[in-house]
């Protein structure tokens, strides 16, 4: 039976129409990137302060117009803070999702497993948050908008023998964890170097949490204060057990401990008069900071802790780039994931000097921001600044 020619017509239109969707949804109207973070699991409230505050400034990015009219979208995956999920994330965004450039993940193990296949790639990445030093080692393509771990490690050592005029102190970490045996080393070597005394050093493994035996020998040296290198959710076992066998000395984290507070069932009065090294401190009055602040209370009803703050950073700093590599391919450039247009963005990566919310941020020839480190204390169930370091 021969089809009328009009229905022939419509058959082909019909046929072509989800191929001519699809094109102009992912290539003529938006921009792809990646967001790799831990949704679910043990660090669950790092990974969604950094999504949640990535969507915001997106949002915002978006709503101000995008570039050249085109927008950003994003595509989101859930690592659970596993290094495996990450490289699994990874492999898609890049093979199936054909991103541009990638945020993420958030915290160091992950982040190092997927630094090393990203500079084989030379796929265009920052992370808002990993601290460990070998994170941007790997390639010229990974970038970071937080300060390193010998640096925190060193401004927490020595905010404890210069403002609390500590002489001497403990530290207890997870053998397991790249980032909490990186600061256990940076905290051990800022102390040789300024003649601060460790008076004992005691290790645990991942998934342990009673960690009784540690701190009875930690107790038994009297240390000034005890450095806790770890996650909130570690960190706050420790400090309940230290208080239990009757430490009433100073307990001293990192940016870790940001995010304890936020723990349900927690119970301030543990954690009372603790400090820690952190990105950013939410009662600052920098005015980027209060705008911030406003905008993610505003939208979630809460305030951002310090992984927001890098998340938005992060999220600020690509974007930026992306900005600049459009604009000047001129009239009609359409950005893709090519070999040369990742270079193109690391390149406007690497030429960065933006006033972020934790700070003016450019980086220094590892690809590393040249920042301060903020100190927090832990005060009446809320964290309030306390100086620079």
């Amino acid at each position: 039976m021969k089809i009328p020619r009009i229905i022939s017509i419509l058959l082909v239109l019909l046929l072509a129409l989800p191929s001519l969707v699809g094109c102009a949804g992912d290539s003529a109207e938006v921009i792809k990137i990646g967001v790799i973070a831990s949704l679910t699991g043990e660090v669950a409230v790092y990974g969604n302060a950094v999504a949640e505050a990535v969507k915001l400034y997106v949002e915002q990015f978006n709503e101000a117009g995008g570039i050249g009219g085109k927008k950003i979208k994003i595509i989101e995956y859930d690592d659970k803070g596993n290094a495996t999920e990450a490289v699994n994330a990874y492999n898609r965004l890049v093979s199936s999702d054909n991103v541009v450039a990638i945020i993420g993940p958030v915290i160091s193990t992950p982040t190092l497993s997927v630094a090393e296949l990203s500079a084989a790639d030379n796929v265009p990445m920052i992370t808002g948050t990993a601290t460990h030093p070998d994170v941007t080692k790997y390639g010229k393509n990974y970038f970071r908008a937080c300060f390193e771990d010998p640096f925190q490690g060193g401004a927490i050592t020595r905010f404890a023998a210069d403002y609390l005029k500590a002489k001497s102190g403990a530290i207890i970490y997870n053998t397991s964890d790249a980032y909490s045996t990186g600061l256990k080393d940076s905290i051990t070597a800022t102390a040789n170097e300024i003649g601060f005394t460790i008076t004992a050093t005691e290790g645990y493994a991942k998934g342990d949490v009673d960690f009784k035996a540690q701190l009875t020998n930690i107790i038994q040296t009297n240390p000034d204060v005890i450095f806790i290198p770890e996650y909130y959710q570690s960190a706050y076992l420790i400090c309940k057990q230290a208080r239990e066998l009757g430490f009433t000395g100073t307990f001293l984290g990192v940016d870790g401990t940001d995010g304890i507070l936020e723990m349900e069932g927690v119970d301030p009065s543990i954690v009372e008069g603790m400090y820690f090294a952190n990105h950013f401190a939410a009662d600052s009055t920098d005015p980027d900071v209060v705008k911030f602040v406003e905008d993610y209370n505003k939208k979630y009803g809460k305030n951002p802790n310090a992984l927001a703050a890098l998340g938005y950073d992060a999220a600020m700093i690509l974007i930026n780039a992306i900005k600049t590599v459009i604009e000047n391919g001129g009239e009609g450039f359409a950005l893709t994931n090519s070999a040369e247009h990742r270079q193109l963005i690391i390149d406007a990566l690497r030429a960065t000097e933006l006033d972020c919310v934790t700070g003016n941020i450019k980086f220094d020839e590892n690809n590393n921001p040249i920042k301060e480190c903020v100190i927090i204390q832990i005060r009446d169930g809320a964290n309030h600044f306390v100086a620079n370091y």
